[in-house]
């Protein structure tokens, strides 16, 4: 990877702190955020480039939209931008959870924010939906792509691991492409197959202090791929059954935060870290759960530029690009029935589309004013 800068770093700073702050909505609206703008408003990047890099940081253990952030700092700015996309983009919300997590602590209870966040959700599905278009148009560039993507989120629906599902899209295409023949292929593919197959835990107990909480959470961060409920099996295997450190009510809570709050999901480790061990406690997990995504996000960097020089390479990450294109879409069908669920809600996601679509508004202004008209709406019902 070349240091030669093409984005100053107080640019990329500015950038992934105010993202920290408000991409609400998990991965794939932090990435939609992203995209819309990397893409389309500052143009840092081609949509190409950018499905490009969401390919091969699907492939990566840990939090995607993090290395989403890492990814793009290194394209941009080289090593140091690695660095300042990463912390800028976890940071803040690093910050309000631990803040969050002292609240926890002292006074045995979460702040309300269902409020807010009945209207942020129409919001995120509005956002999310526009990302799927515009990538969708991208990606899906021959029938086997368009059948391939519709038969991935049936599967990821259905509860099929996502390294699964894109390591299988991924074979599929390059032998397509090989065979000359993807209709026959596609037929005989052993899609139920796939089914079955599932994450496989975590393994291995712990002793109680900061070095063992480090390497818990630095194990995770290594091993784990997929959403924050795949995050909320292997903190229960861990903290939970192995070593008795947190109550279930406990992770649950964390693991609401992480959902609720701007950000990385995987800073529900900060707040873990908290509770067992303060603020020491908070910073070595938080560490200990992000370190490996900037290891592996510079790793991985290397292969970004060779895609194009080989044809196998560049079918297996069009395959890898639709399966993403997939998780994506199973997530937002997923979130849907939970955020639209009554008459303001539609009308929230639909203006909110309308405005993204039609206006170009941007999406971090949005979920601010979605967040006001849900705690708007909750006085009006409390009144």
């Amino acid at each position: 990877m070349s240091n030669v800068q093409k984005t100053s770093l107080s640019e990329l700073a500015l950038l992934f702190l105010r993202l920290g702050v408000t991409a609400f909505g998990g991965p794939a609206a932090h990435i939609a955020m992203m995209e819309d703008e990397v893409v389309r408003r500052r143009r840092w990047l081609s949509r190409e480039a950018f499905v490009d890099l969401l390919g091969i940081t699907n492939l990566l253990p840990g939090p995607n939209s993090t290395e989403m952030a890492i990814h793009i700092g290194l394209k941009q700015a080289g090593w140091k931008g690695l660095v300042v996309a990463g912390v800028c983009f976890i940071l803040p919300a690093a910050l309000i959870v631990g803040v969050l997590a002292w609240v926890y602590v002292q006074f045995g209870a979460l702040p309300q924010v269902d409020a807010a966040f009945y209207g942020i959700k129409p919001v995120i599905i509005a956002v999310v939906g526009q990302a799927l278009w515009r990538l969708g148009r991208t990606v899906l560039k021959t029938p086997l792509l368009i059948v391939l993507a519709v038969a991935a989120t049936a599967l990821s629906l259905a509860g099929v691991d996502e390294l699964v599902l894109l390591f299988f899209a991924g074979a599929l295409v390059t032998l397509a492409r090989r065979l000359g023949a993807p209709g026959k292929l596609l037929q005989l593919t052993p899609w139920p197959l796939l089914v079955p197959l599932a994450a496989a835990p975590a393994a291995g107990a712990v002793a109680v202090g900061l070095w063992p909480l480090f390497l818990i959470f630095l194990k995770i961060g290594s091993v784990l791929f997929g959403s924050g409920y795949v995050l909320l099996a292997f903190l229960r295997t861990e903290l939970v059954e192995k070593t008795g450190w947190l109550s279930k009510v406990q992770l649950l809570d964390a693991v609401a935060v992480g959902q609720f709050t701007p950000g990385p999901v995987f800073t529900t480790a900060t707040f873990v870290g908290y509770l067992l061990g303060g603020v020491p406690g908070a910073a070595v997990a938080t560490l200990g759960i992000f370190l490996p995504a900037f290891i592996f996000v510079a790793l991985a960097g290397w292969l970004a530029p060779r895609i194009g020089r080989s044809s196998a390479a560049r079918a297996f990450l069009d395959g890898l690009n639709v399966a993403s294109l997939a998780l994506m879409a199973a997530v937002t069908f997923e979130l849907a029935g939970a955020a639209i669920v009554d008459v303001p809600t539609v009308v929230l996601a639909a203006l909110s589309a309308v405005l993204l679509v039609r206006w170009g508004w941007n999406s971090a202004w949005l979920v601010l004013i979605g967040a006001v008209v849900g705690l708007v709406a909750a006085a009006v019902r409390g009144g």
